[in-house]
């Protein structure tokens, strides 16, 4: 039984103050955590004192980074490695967010480099993919993205997968305020599933969490969930505001 997994991706959003007052707010909810893992992904800058918060406030909730570079250490300005996020208290890294993907040109490559460094330092990852609009009008959405899933673990062995999970993000859904069909975005994460349990075998396909992105809200979290093989979702906007991201919790615990 695969726990339901729900993050929220504050993106380049939230000052200091705003995002420790919405991360004190999460941490003192009531969260059934034996029913469903939490985390927040605040900027570079929010990352320790979101930390903070929650140490101190003994909560389950998992702290994330929205982004990591390959290498251990070196002259990239502007990077920030994999010890340096498990230094303020992450335990896992977004790869290959479609935002990244499509305006700042990351490849599969890219993502796959960035994943074989979490792996091998001990940083989990959430795996991003997603097909763009004119490849989903073309009827390649399923092939797209199972590409990218697979070009993504090249290389990754069985045993790493329980550190890794993937989220399914439709492009043209996020921050549009459209959302894949339940029915579409089981297809994909089915597809996904399929493709895992060809390359690692069935049980590593029945433990892997795939979770779904893409104007997720509370109005429509229960009817994805009911999905089969939606595990949770990956929520942008919606984790902005504690009202809204809270009820999300709530409807999955």
């Amino acid at each position: 039984m695969r726990k339901t997994f729900i993050a929220g991706n504050w993106k380049m959003n939230l000052t200091l103050d705003m995002a420790e007052d919405l991360a004190k707010k999460i941490a003192a909810e009531t969260i059934d955590f034996n029913k469903v893992d939490v985390a927040l992904v605040p900027s570079y800058t929010n990352l320790y004192p979101v930390y903070k918060i929650l140490n101190s406030s003994g909560s389950e909730i998992r702290l994330g980074s929205q982004n990591v570079h390959f290498e251990k250490n070196g002259a990239y300005t502007g990077e920030v490695s994999v010890d340096m996020l498990k230094s303020v208290g992450c335990t896992f890294a977004l790869l290959g967010h479609s935002e990244r993907r499509h305006i700042l040109g990351e490849t599969d490559e890219l993502i796959n480099k960035k994943l074989h460094s979490c792996i091998e330092q001990g940083l989990d990852a959430i795996v991003c993919v997603g097909e763009t609009l004119e490849e989903r009008e073309a009827y390649i959405h399923k092939e797209q993205t199972v590409s990218q899933v697979g070009k993504a673990l090249k290389g990754i062995n069985k045993e790493s997968l329980k550190n890794i999970t993937i989220a399914y993000e439709p492009v043209w859904a996020i921050g549009t305020g459209k959302t894949a069909g339940k029915e579409d975005a089981e297809e994909i994460h089915s597809a996904a599933r399929n493709f895992i349990e060809s390359k690692y075998g069935e049980e590593a396909a029945s433990e892997l969490r795939i979770i779904y992105g893409g104007s997720v809200k509370p109005e429509n979290i229960k009817e994805l969930m009911n999905m089969e093989n939606i595990d949770g979702a990956l929520v942008g906007g919606a984790s902005l505001k504690f009202e809204s991201f809270n009820k999300i919790i709530q409807n999955c615990s």
